[in-house]
C-alpha cells in the first residue's frame, strides 16, 4: 500500500446519491436521471436472473413460465423491494441504486462474492460490507485506520463513508452512527444538529458545495452525482443557493472545529491522504490541534 499525502490539506469528501427510501418502497413516478448508453447494470442482473430456477431458491415451479428463470417480481421479492424498483433498475431507468438495495439484490439472486464485486462497481457503489479480496488497498486503509489514535475516516468518490476509526465514530456519532450511506453532504446540510456541532456551519458548509464542484468536476454527468445534487437543492436551501452560486474551491486543509453536545469543543487541524492506486479513496485524519 502506498499513501500519497494530497497536494492540498483538504476540507475533502466525497459522495454517491441513492434514491430516498419512500422512491425505493413505493415508486410513484420515473426518476429523472442522466441516460447512460449501456445498462450493463440490468443486463447483468437479467442474466444472473435467467440463470436461477424457482427451486434454487425455494420457491414453486408455478405454471406457463414463457422462459427458464425467475420473474422480475419473483426477485422483487427475495430482494424485499417493490417490484417496480426493481424494474426499473434492470431496464436503467434510474442510476441512483443505494449499497442498502444493491445488498439486497445481491443476496436475493445469490450471488457469489466477485458477482458481488462486480455488482457494486456496475453501480458505481463502494460495498460497506465486503472488503476487495486479497489484502488490497482498500482493506489495508481500513485497518490503517483502526490503529490511528485521532478520527479518521475513509471517503469514496462520491463522499460517502466507507471506514472510520472509533474516535470519529465517537467525533461524529451523528453522522456515521447507524445503518446505511453515511453521505457528507446529506448529513451536513440534511441532519437537525448539523448546524450546531459545526462551528461556523454557514461558512463551512457554503466551502463543501464549492469543493464537492471541484472535486467532482469530471463526473458532472454521472448520474449518482446528479441525482444527489438534485435531492438535495429540492431539500436545503442552503445546499441549493451554494450551488447556484456556482463557486467553486480547492480543497484546503486547516482548522476544524465541532462542539459536541456531551464533551465540548474540538479544535483540529485536517489532514487528506490519497491511494496512490486508488485516488477516489480519501484517508482524512484529525490532529488535535494544540497551542504553540
Amino acid at each position: 500500500m502506498i499513501l500519497v499525502q494530497d497536494q492540498c490539506l483538504s476540507y475533502n469528501w466525497n459522495q454517491q446519491a441513492e434514491a430516498p427510501e419512500s422512491m425505493r418502497n413505493r415508486p410513484t413516478s420515473v426518476p429523472h436521471t442522466t441516460p447512460v448508453p449501456q445498462n450493463q447494470l440490468g443486463e447483468f442482473l437479467r442474466a444472473k436472473r435467467d440463470q436461477l430456477r424457482p427451486e434454487d431458491v425455494d420457491l414453486p415451479p408455478g405454471f406457463r413460465r414463457r422462459a427458464p428463470g425467475l420473474r422480475r417480481e419473483e426477485v422483487a421479492t427475495l430482494c424485499h423491494i417493490s417490484p417496480t424498483w426493481y424494474t426499473w433498475i434492470e431496464q436503467g431507468r434510474t442510476q441512483a441504486v443505494s449499497t442498502d438495495t444493491l445488498g439486497a439484490i445481491a443476496t436475493g439472486l445469490h450471488l457469489s462474492n466477485a458477482e458481488r464485486a462486480y455488482l457494486f462497481q456496475l453501480a458505481a457503489r463502494a460495498d460497506p460490507e465486503h472488503s476487495p479480496e486479497n489484502g488490497s488497498e482498500t482493506h489495508q486503509l481500513a485497518d490503517l485506520v483502526k490503529v490511528i489514535r485521532t478520527p479518521a475516516y475513509i471517503l469514496d468518490r462520491h463522499w460517502d463513508a466507507i471506514a472510520w476509526n472509533r474516535p470519529a465514530a465517537l467525533l461524529f456519532e451523528d453522522w456515521l452512527k447507524g445503518r446505511g450511506v453515511r453521505n457528507l453532504l446529506r448529513y451536513v446540510f440534511l441532519h437537525p444538529q448539523a448546524p450546531s456541532f459545526i462551528v461556523n456551519w454557514p461558512e463551512r458548509a457554503q466551502r463543501l458545495v464549492a469543493e464537492y464542484r471541484s472535486d467532482t468536476a469530471a463526473w458532472r454527468d454521472d448520474p449518482v452525482r446528479q441525482a444527489l445534487v438534485d435531492e438535495l437543492r429540492s431539500a436545503s436551501r442552503a445546499f441549493d443557493a451554494a450551488w447556484q452560486s456556482q463557486k467553486v474551491l480547492s480543497r484546503e486543509g486547516g482548522l476544524r472545529a465541532f462542539e459536541h453536545a456531551r464533551s465540548g469543543r474540538h479544535e483540529y487541524q485536517q489532514f487528506t491522504l490519497r491511494v496512490a492506486q486508488h485516488p477516489d479513496l480519501k484517508l482524512t485524519v484529525l490532529v488535535p490541534d494544540e497551542p504553540a
